[in-house]
């Protein structure tokens, strides 16, 4: 069930988007070569405790993972893309991180991640990276009233195509609202003209990833963390974004980037 927000509930929601974007925008500041990921674990969870927020990845358990989740963020580093566990692992020279969050405060919603370059970048991978955000603001672009879901999944794939990369679409953007993942499914390719109408009050989670090399993907032993198969890299862009008449309202900008 498709559910449409008032305008009243898009500015209730507002408060977990500036909140994710606060943590996300302080958990890049601080990843740096010689960091563990437990580091930004336990720095997301104070930041989600000190704001009375909850975690809405703790005991999350999908139909897909080997839940529950019990951490509050994603940290996927390097051929890791989604759903990356944060485990006892120093950051290196060159790693690519991804870092997913999603909070809830008062009981709405937000959802957003972001991926950077640890220490000295490589060339590849500022590419794919800025491939995922220019793909991100495309979607964006597209989320205006009288679209479709397709015309938004159709931009991020020209972006792709135009990068050189193919999306994987198993896993993409959706729905969010009370909970973390409502519908429509919004994949990160598609057909224009096709899918949803775009109407006011519709909030989703335009979220782009990429690979540097094949579309295929494996799930690590710990059943939640998502690499690509040929071992290339990924990376991960994502906000939550709500259609107003005025235009795509995105609620999770950090205020440190640019489109």
């Amino acid at each position: 069930m498709i559910e449409l927000k008032t305008a009243n509930e898009i500015e209730r929601m507002q408060p977990a988007g500036r909140l994710v974007a606060a943590i996300l925008t302080e958990l890049t500041a601080v990843a740096d070569v010689g960091v563990n990921l437990l580091d930004l674990e336990h720095r997301a969870r104070e930041l989600v405790r000190d704001n009375n927020a909850t975690s809405c990845y703790w005991d999350y358990a999908p139909s897909f993972g080997n839940g529950p989740f019990r951490n509050v963020v994603c940290t996927s580093v390097n051929d890791a893309v989604l759903h990356g566990l944060p485990h006892d692992y120093v950051l290196a020279d060159g790693d690519l991180l991804s870092l997913d969050l999603a909070v809830e405060v008062d009981g709405w919603v937000a959802d957003s991640a972001v991926s950077v370059i640890v220490g000295e970048p490589r060339p590849a991978d500022v590419k794919l990276i800025g491939a995922t955000r220019v793909a991100l603001e495309a979607g964006i672009a597209a989320a205006t009233v009288g679209n479709r879901i397709g015309d938004i999944s159709a931009a991020i794939g020209r972006v792709a195509a135009d990068y050189g990369y193919r999306p994987n679409t198993r896993y993409g953007g959706h729905g969010v609202g009370r909970t973390m993942h409502e519908d429509p499914s919004v994949p990160n390719n598609g057909t224009a003209g096709r899918g949803f109408p775009l109407r006011p009050g519709l909030v989703i989670a335009i979220e782009p990833w990429f690979l540097t090399g094949g579309d295929r993907i494996r799930h690590d032993r710990d059943g939640w963390t998502i690499r690509s198969a040929d071992g290339s890299r990924g990376a991960h862009s994502e906000h939550t974004v709500a259609v107003t008449e005025d235009g795509p309202r995105v609620l999770t900008r950090r205020d440190s980037e640019y489109p």
